[in-house]
């Protein structure tokens, strides 16, 4: 039998090398993530825009709300979440172009996150934002060992530490807003394969340290665990198979569309924050393909540090699509989704699906 390893992230030690990613508008939230920790993982609160469907957030003077919402409904959420999950270990996911990313970052880290998971940007000021938190373990995504490079050189000249960990997404197969742009999606090099044990290499033979890679895009089964191990990662990172768990945080027909997708209904579509996502096909979907003029309505909050629907009319309001999509409205709404989606053919709690991937498997079976 082979039995998968424990995850050592800093200070802390999940039973299974299983981080369950963060994906927002509240997809992952506190029920999602308590029930990953739960059940031996790392569960993660995506931070992102969490203000919008809660009792924080006032629709007729928004501006002046939307941040000061957000920083509430997280620490609402950080509550609930340790409170459904005493002993879990469990973080949140927030965007460096998210521009109140500071602030959601320091609140995590004052009401209890074990880990903050940081990427669309690189987060540079990381270390800085939790100084007076030093076991809240910190780990950039990233999709190239020269990102790598350049964080790990930053933090340990600046604040005299390194990540705790690094989640490599592959562009080619992640949910959700993309590390590369979409000329470069096709580009040799980009994949697991090549970036894992590069990354794994730079770690531990130039920068000696045991910093565990955390591979992350078209994970979905105990195979695809076992590959990534077996390249060096020390665990992984799955999104679209959570979303069709009872305990993920969507509204129950989001979970429903993820389980009536096919795979080629999986698309890529551009995003005003600059980089590509991975989507499934609906209404909403099509008319940003045709570039359609119905999706033009005011700015929500100047929620982005970059955003060409702001700044230049162009694409859509992204963080109104995702909140569309998130309260059930899959016609009207942004679904991000990995390359995986389509797969899945029932609704299982999140108990089962871990168990499910942690299950020993022979080495007949490992091979195969």
């Amino acid at each position: 039998m082979t039995p998968l390893p424990p995850l050592r992230i800093g200070q802390h030690i999940a039973r299974y090398p299983i981080i369950q990613g963060g994906m927002g508008i509240r997809i992952s939230g506190a029920t999602l993530a308590a029930a990953v920790a739960n059940a031996g993982g790392i569960g993660i609160v995506s931070a992102v825009a969490l203000g919008l469907n809660s009792p924080y957030f006032d629709a007729k003077r928004r501006r002046g709300k939307f941040f000061a919402a957000n920083r509430l409904a997280l620490i609402d959420e950080l509550k609930q979440a340790r409170a459904l999950s005493p002993e879990g270990i469990m973080g949140i996911n927030s965007m460096v172009a998210a521009r109140d990313h500071e602030t959601l970052v320091r609140t995590a880290a004052e009401n209890g996150a074990n880990l903050v998971i940081s990427g669309a940007g690189l987060p540079l000021k990381l270390p800085l934002y939790t100084a007076d938190y030093p076991d809240v373990a910190l780990v950039p995504i990233i999709s190239t060992v020269r990102a790598a490079r350049l964080i790990c050189r930053k933090w340990e000249r600046q604040y005299g530490r390194l990540p705790d960990a690094f989640v490599v997404e592959n562009p080619k197969k992640a949910g959700g807003h993309l590390g590369a742009k979409m000329e470069e999606l096709n580009r040799p090099g980009l994949g697991a394969t090549q970036v894992i044990p590069e990354l794994v290499d730079y770690l531990r033979n130039e920068l000696g340290e045991a910093i565990p890679a955390i591979a992350a895009g078209g994970i979905w089964d105990r195979a695809d665990i076992d590959r990534a191990l077996a390249l060096g990662a020390s665990g992984v990172q799955l999104g679209t198979r959570f979303i069709t768990t009872e305990e993920c945080d969507a509204d129950r027909r989001y979970k429903e569309f993820h389980l009536n997708a096919k795979p080629d209904d999986v698309t890529i579509v551009p995003s005003p924050v600059g980089m590509p996502g991975r989507v499934l096909r609906n209404p909403f979907v099509e008319k940003v393909l045709a570039g359609s003029p119905e999706l033009k309505t005011r700015c929500l909050a100047n929620c982005l540090s970059v955003c060409k629907y702001r700044d230049t009319q162009q694409s859509y309001c992204i963080v109104q699509a995702l909140d569309k999509a998130a309260r059930g409205d899959v016609d009207n709404g942004l679904i991000f989704a990995g390359s995986n989606a389509g797969r899945a053919d029932r609704m299982v709690t999140v108990a089962e699906l871990m168990a499910e991937l942690t299950a020993d498997r022979t080495p007949e079976a490992c091979s195969r």
